[in-house]
Order: C-alpha cells, then structure tokens, then sequence
C-alpha cells in the first residue's frame, strides 16, 4: 500500500493539472510577435450578412486594394448572416486570435446586442481594427407633408400629443436608439413604428401611413427627389446634401450614425493589430479607393482603430443608459 503522504502528493499534483487545464481553457492565449511577414497565408473575412448587402459592398471594396497592402495575400469571405448580424459577431468573437480571421462590424449593432439579455458575445470580446463608414441619420417627411422644416416638425409632433407616428427599422436598434435620445433632446414623444427594412419604411412614408422615418443617408440618397429632409444628425453638412441642416445648428445637440468597420477577436498579438491598422489606414487613404465608395453611395470616414474603439465605449454608455431609463431589457 503507498504511503498516504505519497497518495497525497499525487492528488494535489493531478488538481493542479486539472485547474491548469480549465483556466487554459477559459482564457485565450496572446499570440505574441513582432508581426514581420503577416499575412504568409490568406485572412479569412467575416461578413455577418447576406452577400450583396450594403456591408458586403463596402467590404468588396476594400477586397480590391487589400493585396496591395498586405503581402499580395487575398482576403476569403465568409458570410455567416442571422439575428441582426449577431450570429456573424459572435463567429468573430470566438474565431482563433491568429490574426488570421477578421470581420466586419456594424455599429451600434454589435453594442447594442451585447446589452441584450439574449447576448452571445460582449463588447470587450474585439479589438477594433478601423472605421471605414459613417453613415448619418436624418429626420424625412413626405414632400406632400405640410412640415416643411424641423421647428415644424417638433410642432406637429407636440400638437399631437404622442401620436405623431415615425418609422424605425426594428427595436432595439440604432433607429429605435436615435428616436429615443430625440425624444429627450426635443422634448417630445413620439409613437415608433418599426419595419422590417429601410426599403419598408421608405415605402410607407411615400404611401402617406406614416408621419416621418428616421433614415440612413445611404438608404435617403436613393429618394432625394421624393423626400424631404429636416434635419442630418452629423456634426457637420454632408456634401452630398449641402442643402440639409444639421440639428446641432438648429439648436439641438444631437448627433446619430450607423457605422461600420473591421475587427478581430480579443487577445489578438498587438503586433498583428498594429499592422492591420497601418494597412487600413493606407486603404482608406488610396484615392481610388475613396473614388470607388463615392461611386457606391458609401459613405467613407476612416478613423483609426484607437478612435473608433473610444467612440465604441462613449456610444455603450450612452445606450446604456436609454436601455434602463425606457426599461427596455424589461420588454425584449
């Protein structure tokens, strides 16, 4: 019979193995290097939509000038659509941090997707690479619409006590996010009427069932002769619409986007993060490049992977605080 200290000895050393083993298991390594020679090998990209989507389009585009900064190696695409856009964040989230998997993000999808009760992923699961799109929103009514300007518009919708009906693509989403704070800013409240699209709730306002929508300036450029633009939540005028007041000039601090980018998992090796940013930021400084996103109605406005992460937090926090205030987790 062995010795009891012996029997001992040899528990504790197979425990430490097994909590070893567990805590590898939870936590993913750091690859570290100096990132000399990425990419040897082709980069898988992630795309969470459909192929042919606005995302997909942008991304196609930056497929064309990518071998030039990045070793000649080609970029493979993967489309993992569903919920949203979540089951293609959550594949980024969790792919290997070898630099060799990227994806592109939507935000403030993927922030407010990791405050759902329903979360797959958390906003502290990527590390962002650049923004390469800021796409404004805007405040629209139908031309036949007697509303003809934004004080107009805060008037109707005071006059009509919440029932001032205004068309959002989903809940729980960046429209549902920008009418709320609206709400806030102006003072008033209004009754959102969510569609399944863009294309949807464009439809409906041409159709008169509707009072007003929030749109994208990308999805707007399309209907510019049958619409009519209040106001653009961009700090400053888009060039595209010179013409169209922003709300911080009328008088009210209200700011409000979608954008998109491009990230990789956490724990991703710094030198590999470094050289992606590099490479992006020489991207989307390639005037053939921006000549071809104009072409497409993209709206382009690169920041640096740094910035775009520091505008990820401040929008969190801000959502954040909408989600508790209108009790949202309550509702979904």
């Amino acid at each position: 019979m062995l010795p009891k200290r012996f029997t001992w000895y040899v528990s504790m050393i197979a425990a430490v193995m097994l909590l070893s083993v567990v805590l590898y298991g939870c936590v993913k390594p750091v690859n570290k290097s100096n990132g000399e020679g990425y990419p040897n090998k082709p980069v898988q990209l992630i795309i969470a939509f459909t192929a042919g989507g606005s995302s997909d389009v942008q991304a196609r585009i930056v497929e064309k000038y990518w071998k030039k900064y990045f070793n000649d190696q080609p970029l493979a695409f993967e489309y993992k659509p569903g919920a949203g856009g979540q089951v293609g964040f959550t594949e980024i989230a969790r792919a290997v941090p070898d630099g060799y998997t990227i994806g592109g993000v939507n935000v403030p999808h993927i922030l407010l997707q990791s405050l759902s009760p329903q979360a797959t992923f958390c906003k502290d699961d990527f590390v962002h690479i650049a923004q390469v799109v800021n796409d404004p929103q805007l405040i629209v009514v139908n031309p036949n619409n007697p509303i003809r300007t934004l004080d107009d518009f805060i008037a109707e919708a005071k006059k009509k006590e919440g029932r001032m009906t205004v068309g959002i693509v989903g809940t729980f989403t960046a429209h549902h996010m920008a009418l709320l704070k609206l709400q806030d800013i102006l003072g008033v409240k209004f009754n959102a009427v969510p569609f399944q699209g863009s294309a949807d709730q464009n439809v409906a306002l041409l159709g008169g069932h509707i009072d007003a929508i929030i749109g994208n300036l990308n999805d707007i450029m399309r209907y510019t002769e049958q619409f009519r633009m209040l106001a653009i939540a961009s700090e400053n005028r888009h060039q595209w619409l010179p013409d169209v007041p922003t709300f911080q000039e009328l008088g009210y601090s209200f700011t409000s986007d979608i954008r998109r980018g491009f990230s990789v998992p956490a724990n991703t090796d710094p030198a590999i993060v470094q050289r992606l940013r590099e490479g992006f930021q020489q991207i989307c400084n390639d005037p053939e490049y921006l000549n071809e996103m104009e072409k497409i109605g993209q709206p382009a406005a690169y920041l640096s992977g740094e910035d775009f992460t520091k505008y990820c937090d401040r929008y969190y926090e801000e959502a954040k605080q909408l989600i508790d205030k209108y009790e949202l987790n309550k509702k979904n």
